[in-house]
């Protein structure tokens, strides 16, 4: 095994020399493109969130990793589930958690998918436009209600921004309308875009928080119990952050300075920081080309793309780290990166070179870390024939 990916790291600052030949061992006679989830690192994750955030309920995002092992798993360890969508109710439902552990974390709500979870048990809601609380009003009567700001999401790799949540004048006149219709006027909820780097973000999102408390409670009697600290908390890829237990010390700070002893329910929406660096895809080099006879850039196609699994290397977003198996060669050489498709957008990294042994031949099997999150579950289905990726767990 040999590459230098452009970081200037190698392999051990993802995982240990042990863990690597264990994913390759898993993965031998198997068709690529594939995914494997490490149950035991999801676990390791798992433990050191709640660790760093005792005083939290963790909601993890089923979108980042919907396979049942995983969820099974992290009901066992007491998680708690933020869902989008009836299936995905349907999904933590059959595989044993009770409705009062769910959140309907989705801002974007049919009125029968809303009733649809009621009728299933499920009674806490997100909620960031008027037309969507008439439809709770109806729909859900007497459901704990959270409202979300809108948050900019700057130096986040992948920003949330303005598609979700509302300015705080507009969610202080949604929260006089939850309780009006009946429903609690639970608390508020925001998130400062996925792999955020800037942990300041986390400091304005709650300082805009306090202010509806405070406002709400003492010009309409409102008293909100509940934040939603969302996602955000980042995972290791080329690009380095900070320690998760930087980001804790800093954000348990950033709570204390605002709401002292009166510390509200908190609860936290992660998906990327417990899944990310559990999974690796093992996917093949189909062809190795240049584009004329004079080009010094190689072109290196592998069988799994943006369409298979790799939709965050959009923009070239996240960067992930990459290791091939087979070249002896120490050199290096810079490549341009993409998938299998017949779509120009299937370009993984042309901006950003990847550095790959000289050797690189077509059949080299290439192991891209921290794919854990947002893989298996951004898969299209069978855009150009090409089966959705594959996955397996290991323990």
């Amino acid at each position: 095994m040999a590459n230098d990916n452009g970081s200037g790291n190698g392999l051990e600052r993802y995982m240990t020399r042990e863990e690597f030949e264990k994913i390759k061992q898993f993965g031998k006679g198997k068709e690529t493109p594939f995914l494997v989830v490490s149950l035991s690192k999801v676990a390791q994750k798992y433990d050191e969130l709640k660790k760093n955030f005792p005083y939290g309920k963790i909601y993890f995002a089923i979108k980042a990793c919907p396979i049942d092992e995983v969820i099974s798993l992290l009901h066992a360890r007491g998680s708690c589930f933020d869902v989008a969508s009836p299936n995905e109710i349907d999904k933590v439902l059959r595989l044993g958690v009770p409705p009062e552990k769910i959140s309907f974390g989705n801002t974007i709500k049919k009125e029968r998918d809303i009733a649809y979870a009621y009728q299933k048990g499920v009674r806490l809601f997100a909620t960031d436009a008027p037309s969507d609380v008439e439809k709770l009003a109806r729909q859900a009567p007497g459901s704990k209600v959270f409202m979300r700001i809108m948050c900019e999401g700057g130096n986040a790799d992948w920003p949330l921004s303005k598609k979700f949540g509302a300015h705080p004048d507009l969610i202080y006149k949604i929260a006089q309308r939850v309780q009006e219709a009946g429903l609690i006027p639970y608390g508020v909820s925001f998130h400062v875009g996925s792999q955020q780097r800037d942990i300041g973000q986390w400091d304005n999102a709650i300082a805009q928080t306090k202010y509806l408390f405070e406002s709400l409670r003492k010009d309409k009697g409102i008293t909100l119990r509940m934040i939603n600290l969302g996602g955000g908390l980042p995972a290791s890829y080329i690009q380095p952050t900070q320690p998760l237990t930087t980001y804790a010390k800093e954000i348990t700070r950033f709570l204390r300075e605002d709401f002292g002893d009166n510390m509200p329910e908190i609860l936290i929406e992660p998906g990327r920081s417990i899944m990310a660096e559990a999974g690796v895809i093992v996917t093949e080099i189909v062809m190795v080309s240049k584009k004329s006879t004079s080009a010094n850039i190689s072109w290196v196609y592998f069988d799994a793309g943006k369409f298979n699994g790799l939709i965050e290397t959009m923009n070239e977003s996240i960067k992930y780290p990459i290791f091939v198996d087979g070249p002896k060669s120490k050199e290096t050489k810079e490549v341009i990166l993409a998938g299998p498709s017949c779509d120009s957008m299937d370009t993984l990294y042309e901006t950003y070179k990847y550095k790959l042994p000289k050797d690189i031949k077509e059949g080299d099997r290439a192991y891209v870390l921290s794919t854990g999150a947002y893989t298996a579950s951004y898969c299209s289905v069978f855009f150009n024939g090409f089966s959705p990726m594959k996955f397996y767990v290991m323990d």
